[in-house]
């Protein structure tokens, strides 16, 4: 069969492996994708430039053109009403086109997706099985019983349910990732992304893994689970021949969970690979030796969350237990052995006293990491601060119905319900703070107190922020920034360049076109 997977804004890896699983069963994949310039649904939005870059008609074009059997998603909540659209569009085009969607936002809220006209199959959590279960069951062109963890109509338009399995736990029986799909869109040699575990040890009220955890009905078996060191190491081996990778990111929620495979990965990979790497991590799952051993093999930034300086707010709310000691620690570690600590920290949590802000910015002036991103808290669907926020009153059941249809995203910002224009005023000055502190130098810190900022307007002090955010990371080299404005750049001269008539230039044409 032609199966086409549509996407929007980056790489996903979880098309990926569903791409590689397919093609291992004889059938042909495409992938349908929307860069989505300055309205990429996760980092920057800026409507009155994106309408001049909107690529929505690619899309369509490559489903017309294609003319594939099978069309299937992977949303999130910002990309989900984008993708109803196009699989809308797509069955006025084929009607009898089938559609599948997954991942995070699907799961979240099944009852919603498959209620869709548009919609016809959806996965709920991991995909593996029930992607190819849904494949054969179309190519047979009959569904004669519930598939495991699917929901979809049946001929006479019911709703069925299959029941929700556990977790893979063999992980090297997956294949590698198919990045082939991605090749005319990134530049896989400046940044190469994979994954060596799935699942979280924690539970965050603000994160997926707060529900994704608990999905199977019986016999879950482990959340978080490893592909072995080898299994790993073999695919960095085929992306250093086939890409010559000059970077590799490590997507894992927590990448130094297991400290055995992590000794055993990080000895090989120091000896083997000997590419420089970032991770995710966690402050409790970080000690010195552990630092220590990243840094040598190569590892050369680390972002971690923190999300709050109340120890007490984050226990009670979020379900975080790491301390500001402990996290304090970890920042003095990574710059002993040179790692890039990059914080996570949430503007706008719900119930988070006014003076945490204050509180942190203290502490970051102590402890003053190598970057600090600064987050404005999303209620997103299936999530407990959703709930939480219920309760406060600070969302309505309006609110919520409308954040779990991938409406009205950035709600605790853009909605007056929510916020205060005072308010959101000292959230935005703190978030130009937290921009400023790790370029200023150590002794002008504590200088940098929110008076400074009072007197200028709101919108002005976001727009100081995103521009010192992106200037310092061009400035002092932070390979994120300059992987981001290299796509930028690239894409806005292929969209020129195809709006002028020209043949679009292809993102990695060094390469040969089959798949090695």
């Amino acid at each position: 069969m032609r199966i086409l997977f549509v996407a929007i804004g980056y790489e996903q890896l979880g098309i990926s492996i569903l791409s590689a699983l397919a093609k291992q069963r004889g059938h042909d994949v495409r992938l349908a994708f929307s860069v989505a310039l300055f309205n990429d649904r996760l980092h920057m939005t800026c409507p009155p430039v994106s309408r001049f870059f909107d690529d929505t008609k690619d899309v369509l074009h490559t489903i017309e053109h294609y003319r594939p059997d099978i069309i299937a998603f992977s949303p999130l909540s910002g990309s989900y009403r984008w993708s109803l659209t196009i699989a809308q569009k797509a069955k006025e085009i084929f009607p009898h086109v089938k559609t599948v969607f997954g991942g995070v936002h699907t799961t979240a809220v099944p009852e919603r997706v498959i209620a869709r006209p548009e919609v016809d199959y959806i996965c709920l959590g991991e995909g593996d099985i029930a992607f190819i279960e849904i494949l054969e069951a179309v190519e047979k062109g009959e569904v004669t019983s519930p598939l495991p963890n699917t929901r979809y109509k049946s001929a006479d338009g019911q709703i069925i349910q299959g029941p929700q399995t556990g977790f893979i736990q063999d992980l090297d029986s997956l294949p590698f990732f198919d990045k082939s799909l991605w090749e005319d869109y990134f530049n896989l040699s400046d940044y190469y992304v994979t994954m060596a575990s799935r699942g979280c040890p924690y539970r965050c009220t603000f994160c997926f893994n707060s529900f994704f955890a608990d999905l199977p009905e019986k016999d879950k078996g482990k959340y978080v689970r490893y592909r072995s060191a080898d299994h790993v190491l073999t695919e960095l081996r085929w992306a250093k021949k086939r890409y010559n990778v000059r970077m590799i990111e490590f997507f894992d929620d927590v990448f130094t969970f297991d400290k055995k495979w992590l000794n055993s990965f990080l000895e090989a990979y120091k000896k083997d690979i000997q590419i420089p790497f970032q991770i995710f991590s966690h402050v409790n799952h970080l000690d010195e030796p552990t630092v220590k051993s990243l840094a040598a093999a190569g590892c050369y930034a680390a972002q971690i969350g923190v999300q709050s300086l109340d120890d007490e707010y984050k226990r009670k709310y979020l379900k975080r237990h790491e301390t500001k000691e402990k996290t304090a620690e970890i920042i003095r570690l990574t710059k002993k052995y040179r790692i890039r600590a990059r914080i996570d920290h949430m503007l706008g949590l719900p119930g988070e006293p006014p003076e945490a802000q204050e509180t942190a910015r203290q502490f970051y002036v102590r402890n003053t990491p190598s970057r600090i991103h600064s987050y404005w808290v999303n209620f997103y669907p299936g999530t407990a601060i959703q709930k939480t926020a219920l309760e406060m009153g600070l969302i309505t059941h309006e609110d919520a119905e409308r954040l779990n249809e991938g409406i009205s995203l950035d709600s605790f910002k853009h909605s007056h319900n929510l916020i205060s224009k005072d308010q959101l005023k000292i959230y935005e000055i703190y978030q130009v703070i937290y921009k400023l502190l790790p370029y200023t130098p150590v002794r002008f810190r504590k200088k940098l107190k929110p008076g400074l900022f009072k007197a200028i307007p709101p919108f002005i002090n976001e727009g100081i922020a995103f521009t010192l955010d992106l200037l310092s990371g061009l400035l002092t080299k932070e390979a994120d920034h300059i992987i981001y404005a290299k796509y930028y750049l690239f894409h806005i001269y292929r969209t020129i360049t195809g709006k002028l008539g020209f043949r679009k230039p292809r993102r990695m044409r060094h390469l040969p076109q089959e798949q090695v």
